[in-house]
């Protein structure tokens, strides 16, 4: 059913929508319209645990309506010129910008993240779509003779399907319906259910400046996933999530020969040299290391610290985190690590840090149980845990929680071999003051995005992927903007 748009303050705009948002009441967007469900649900504060405003629960039928739609509007909307459609990206960043303190209320309160983190992630969206809207789809001739002229050009592939993660939700939503929507396709959008309010939300301003079935977004539960990546009218599958379903999501798409991009989980090695300036570098280390309350798949997961260096480094390292990074709900602006975003994630993080006791582990900070009474949020102290055997969980599996191990070396070959043990490969980085040596084991790792003194920098003109099994394909840069479109080699005879 259909709630009265007038009522929500969504008539009377451009594409006959105002530009007032209520961030109050959450609804499907299914062609331009908000729609809810008989069935809802909600999902909980994660620095609170109190529940969040009712979301709808989507089922087969809106799928189909939301394919439908987004089918219909495909051929008009590719035929819009290119210039066109960027503009619309444009206005499109222009309005969530305006809406920044609206929508890093919310994000706080559906992730957990500190204020000021879900500021950043807006900026950061706002920033992708205003890049994509001027990138060039290149159109190359590969033969220009007396005979004959071959151009290779790409055209969009149709309807694609953006399945969304709960630790970036705006960002990662925008990365997906940017680069879709400037190539000419439709996109529907399948937040996670732990986070789906920014998501909705940002489909319902959508509807200000994109013609019907361009840009949807669905809400459900966990078999809503498999409604998108089985149905035989969706064309393209952007998926960000971990490799397990990953897995799921690339053998569900099978049968329908589906295009698939898969960025999925990492266990990202940063390599500490024995020449590293080790005041200059561990402010920026321990950001990357617990961002996000580490729950991103691009921090530091593995710290590969130089013996010569190694006491010195996880003293000042520790002193550093206790000093500047105080846990605690993201409203207070004084907090960098907020809580784990949700039970389930709580129930492993807390799983992981059980084992500090069970293995022996030693810690050179934190490592307490958190509080048993999680009415108070699912927080946890940030631990380092100090030279664990590379057998052990904590080296070998991604937490996606705030702790983190830290690793002796002393060889070059032999650190590298250890980075690179991993079936993951999504970011790595080396840390040296000597440039030439710092690329040469930087040029030896396994991973789709690999730094030399510094980690976790993306752009939206980048390729970001990953390689082994932390993905399949790219997003971001030309590249992304050509995983939404087929290749063609046009054939144009001058001579008949």
């Amino acid at each position: 059913m259909s709630p009265s748009a007038t009522a929500n303050g969504t008539t009377n705009g451009v594409n006959g929508h105002s530009q007032k948002l209520a961030f109050e009441e959450y609804y499907n967007i299914i062609n331009n319209e908000l729609t809810t469900t008989s069935k809802t649900r909600h999902n909980t504060n994660p620095a609170t645990t109190k529940p969040n405003p009712e979301v709808p629960v989507s089922t087969q039928e809106d799928v189909d309506r939301a394919v439908a739609a987004a089918r219909a509007a495909f051929k008009p909307w590719s035929k819009v010129p290119l210039e066109e459609r960027g503009q619309k990206l444009r206005d499109y960043a222009d309005a969530i910008a305006s809406y920044t303190d609206d929508f890093a209320k919310l994000l706080t309160s559906e992730q957990g993240k500190p204020i000021a983190q879900s500021v950043q992630e807006i900026g950061m969206a706002t920033a992708w779509l205003r890049a994509f809207s001027t990138m060039k789809l290149p159109e190359d001739i590969v033969e220009d003779s007396e005979d004959r002229q071959v151009i290779n050009r790409y055209t969009p592939l149709g309807i694609a399907a953006g399945i969304v993660p709960w630790n970036y939700p705006i960002l990662l939503m925008i990365g997906k319906v940017a680069p879709a929507l400037y190539t000419g396709n439709t996109i529907i959008i399948k937040p996670s259910p732990y986070t789906p309010y920014s998501d909705l939300k940002l489909a319902e301003l959508g509807m200000q400046f994109f013609p019907p079935g361009v840009l949807q977004a669905l809400s459900g539960e966990e078999d809503l996933g498999p409604m998108f990546t089985t149905h035989p009218d969706i064309d393209k599958i952007s998926f960000t999530g971990s490799i397990a379903t990953g897995k799921k999501v690339m053998a569900a798409a099978a049968p329908t020969l589906k295009r698939v991009t898969l960025e999925l989980g990492g266990n990202d090695p940063a390599i500490i040299c024995d020449d590293a300036d080790i005041e200059a570098i561990i402010p920026k280390i321990a950001i990357v290391s617990f961002l996000c309350t580490s729950q991103i798949c691009m921090m530091i997961k593995r710290l590969y610290v130089h013996s010569k260096i190694y006491s010195k480094f996880v003293e000042a390292f520790c002193n550093h985190v206790k000093a500047n990074f105080k846990v605690g709900p993201g409203t207070d602006p004084e907090n960098f690590i907020g809580p784990v975003q949700n039970s389930m994630q709580y129930e492993k993080v807390k799983d992981m840090y059980s084992q500090i006791v069970k293995q022996g582990w030693k810690t050179a900070m934190g490592g307490e149980m958190p509080d048993e009474d999680t009415s108070k949020g699912y927080f946890f102290q940030p631990t380092v845990i100090d030279n664990p055997p590379d057998d052990s969980r904590i080296v070998t599996e991604e937490p996606f929680g705030p702790i983190l191990p830290i690793l002796k070396w002393e060889d070059d070959d032999d650190v590298i071999a250890r980075a690179n043990d991993t079936k993951m490969g999504l970011g790595a980085s080396v840390w040296s003051t000597d440039l030439e040596r710092a690329t040469r084991m930087a040029k030896q790792l396994e991973a789709g995005s690999v730094w030399v003194n510094s980690h976790f920098e993306v752009a939206p003109g980048i390729p970001f992927g990953g390689h082994k099994w932390s993905g399949i394909g790219t997003e971001w840069g030309v590249n992304g903007l050509k995983s939404y479109c087929n290749s063609q080699s046009l054939w144009l005879k001058k001579k008949v």
